[in-house]
């Protein structure tokens, strides 16, 4: 399955690396962003990706509020922010900006995976099962199903599929799904995903027609409309 993916805002290095290690252990995907800048330069250039927000309010450039205010304007991607202003007023900003969470520092890392993991099953990020069209997929056992039938899936067209269905109705680039899919470090060949895409179809058969090719882009899944 893909691996949820956490852009982390803080400008406190050596937190940072804490974070870091810590949501890596627990298998999320770390984006890093060390001012309020950068984080909306890595966000916009990976909104589609990214799961969740952990946002520091004090930082460099620009504070937290403001790099919320910004995001809240194209996503509404969960935020939670946390900083070290636990005043109750200060919590309220927070909100009003559009925060779905507010973590006082300093806290414990227990602490924040409680947050994180009430905040993506909120959001429906953490999900036991998903369905579209006549398709579902059991997230728990890793499975996939075509109208009620197994369909044998490598590790790789699952996490396509997967990835599919969490941005049905939406065009997909090439490059976007190769950096969801396999990573940012991955240095293969951008046709690698039409390979996997051309094996996933001939698995699902030609009566699953829901991924369809965008000429020069890459790919949508929808259902087709009447012929």
């Amino acid at each position: 399955m893909r691996k949820i993916q956490i852009l982390v805002v803080e400008d406190e290095e050596k937190l940072m690396r804490t974070l870091e290690d810590f949501l890596g252990h627990h298998g999320y995907r770390v984006l890093k962003a060390l001012s309020g800048e950068e984080a909306l330069q890595i966000f916009r250039r990976n909104r589609l990706n990214i799961d969740l927000i952990l946002l520091d309010v004090m930082l460099p450039e620009m504070n937290g509020l403001s790099v919320l205010r910004e995001i809240r304007k194209i996503s509404d991607v969960p935020v939670i922010i946390v900083s070290a202003r636990s005043a109750v007023e200060e919590q309220v900003k927070g909100f009003e900006h559009g925060a779905d969470d507010y973590i006082a520092k300093p806290y414990t890392l227990k602490l924040l995976k409680s947050h994180i993991d009430a905040v993506l099953k909120r959001s429906g990020k953490l999900r036991e099962r998903m369905e579209y069209g006549d398709i579902s997929v059991d997230i728990v056992a890793q499975c996939v199903y075509w109208r009620g039938k197994p369909i044998d899936t490598t590790r790789r067209e699952y996490e396509l599929l997967v990835y599919f269905m969490e941005h049905k109705n939406v065009v997909l680039s090439r490059s976007t799904i190769l950096d969801a899919v396999w990573g940012y470090d991955y240095v293969g060949d951008i046709r690698t995903v039409d390979t996997l895409v051309k094996q996933l179809r001939k698995k699902l058969t030609p009566e699953c027609d829901y991924i369809q090719s965008v000429y020069g882009v890459g790919y949508i899944m929808g259902e087709k409309k009447g012929e």
